[in-house]
């Protein structure tokens, strides 16, 4: 733990810290670090795998990236009786997936954290990894601040995470309605095949609200739900693009809602994993022992008649297929021989990543809840517009946590660290009172100063991006596969839409060998 007042700032290549941690390039990799986590992996998880020795340079198939993805792809042709070879830039597995140690056996996460009903994928993979879930604080009423008036609404009502405020909520709940509507007719496999496509991709979201004649005091409560979601602006991302994602929010048995993507309760933001997200992907890396290559940054990959060649800053290694399971931007940064397809290069370049933070402020307790506050505040004035409470399972110390998206997050991180930390902490204290300017630690995460993310929590998609190269997204070229969470149809952008594209890749790959 950090000095009483202390400020945190992760950026750049980050070194690993949290529950169960030992992972590392230092660390787990013919260490004893391993061997408590390597126990706490249920027995069915560790039946049989493929191993791959550190010193392998051949294997049936590669994965680049160790994040949820790439492990899981790694995880089911091992479990198939394949060899694997794992080459990850950073020293740490879990990609966007990040424990931060908290002292006393607690964490937060600074990446990817919440799960809820129909991500069944996530779900299911935890619970093989022996990783559980706590239901994320939700007790009490939520914060609506507005121009600078700050009022309480409970979102157990039937408008949820709405805010109940009777000059915009008529329009917002009419846009709501429509949008969910007009979801049910994109295709989550093939969103360009929308009857509609060519029209709802030659807009933006904010086109379509300005369109519409929607209030345009609407606009900040949209700016405050699309600012996390994409780490971008509504008028940055496509209308089908929202579509998509809105008809996403769902699996094969249960449409996608808009009010499932943004909700606490019955919600994606509905649970955490207890000992932080980030277990997981440490675990699964365990179990997969020397086949994952840590500090191992791909350069080059080459393709012949009879395999491929994949040159990192760890050694050359050779198989029969490959399966690149980094973001789009990094994905296409990579140099190929031959060249990508073009349809699929243009796609690459307009899959640039959102902008995000988290900023997370640590107390002795959590207070706000003696107020009957659940911490979950909507706000239309910055820089953290969302929030949540972040506390461990048992409220021990107190954690609050505020998104800071797209034009905030890059407005933020031109200002001094320390002054990004106060104007953090300010929209803390407009929501739940001055004692919130005073933590005992303070982290702020930025993901676009990250080198091999870029970017967080997903790519965004103007228009005319899923119409024109689309077909490109998952299209495999030669022994190329793709996976990471912006090629899933369910739940893209999130954990489970990382899994399950995992897992599609993984499938592909095993066809062919």
């Amino acid at each position: 733990m950090e000095a009483e007042g202390s400020f945190t700032f992760r950026q750049g290549v980050i070194g690993l810290q949290g529950t169960g941690s030992g992972f590392t390039r230092r660390g787990v990799i013919g260490a004893g670090a391993g061997i408590a986590l390597s126990a706490a992996i249920p027995k069915v998880a560790r039946a049989k795998p493929a191993r791959t020795s550190a010193s392998a340079k051949s294997a049936d198939a590669i994965v680049v990236g160790a994040g949820i993805s790439g492990l899981t792809a790694a995880r089911k042709l091992s479990a198939a009786g394949k060899t694997v070879i794992v080459l990850e830039s950073r020293d740490r597995v879990g990609g966007r997936m990040l424990n931060h140690d908290l002292g006393g056996g607690h964490v937060t996460e600074l990446g990817a954290q919440f799960v809820g009903p129909t991500q069944d994928h996530i779900l299911g993979l935890a619970k093989e990894m022996g990783v559980n879930t706590f239901k994320a604080y939700d007790e009490g009423q939520n914060v609506y601040y507005k121009s600078g008036q700050r009022s309480t609404f409970s979102d157990k009502l039937p408008t949820g995470a709405v805010p109940l405020d009777p000059l915009i909520l008529p329009d917002l709940l009419k846009a709501v309605l429509q949008l969910d509507q007009m979801s049910q007719s994109v295709p989550v496999d093939a969103p360009w095949r929308a009857e509609k496509a060519e029209e709802w991709d030659s807009q933006t979201l904010w086109s379509w609200f300005k369109d519409n004649q929607i209030n345009p005091q609407v606009q900040g409560v949209v700016s405050a739900a699309v600012e996390p979601i994409f780490g971008a602006e509504a008028r940055d991302v496509s209308l089908l693009y929202t579509l998509f994602y809105i008809a996403a929010s769902g699996n094969e048995r249960n449409p996608g809602t808009f009010e499932r993507n943004f909700s606490t309760a019955g919600g994606a933001q509905e649970s955490r994993f207890v000992g932080g997200s980030q277990l997981i992907p440490l675990r699964i890396a365990q179990e997969l022992g020397g086949a994952v290559h840590l500090s191992s940054p791909v350069r080059r990959i080459e393709q012949t008649g009879s395999g491929v060649k994949v040159i990192s800053d760890g050694g050359t290694f050779s198989a029969g297929q490959v399966i690149v399971a980094v973001p789009p931007p990094v994905a296409g940064r990579l140099q190929y021989d031959p060249l990508l397809p073009s349809l699929r290069d243009q796609l690459t370049q307009r899959m640039g990543m959102g902008t995000l933070m988290k900023a997370e402020a640590v107390y002795d307790e959590p207070f706000w809840r003696k107020d009957g506050l659940t911490g979950q505040a909507v706000s239309d004035t910055g820089p953290a517009k969302i929030t949540f409470d972040n506390s461990p399972p048992d409220g021990s110390i107190g954690v609050l946590m505020g998104f800071i998206g797209g034009r905030e997050a890059r407005t933020l991180g031109q200002l001094p660290l320390e002054e990004q930390k106060a104007k953090a902490l300010q929209s803390f204290a407009n929501y739940f009172g001055e004692q919130a300017k005073k933590p005992k630690d303070f982290i702020l995460m930025n993901w676009s100063t990250e080198e091999w993310t870029r970017g967080c929590p997903v790519s965004v998609l103007g228009p005319g991006t899923l119409l024109d190269f689309g077909t490109a997204i998952r299209e495999p070229v030669g022994r190329i596969h793709w996976a990471g969470t912006e090629t899933a149809t369910y739940w893209n952008g999130y954990m489970d839409g990382a899994v399950r594209a995992g897992e599609r890749a993984a499938g592909e790959v095993l066809a062919e060998i």
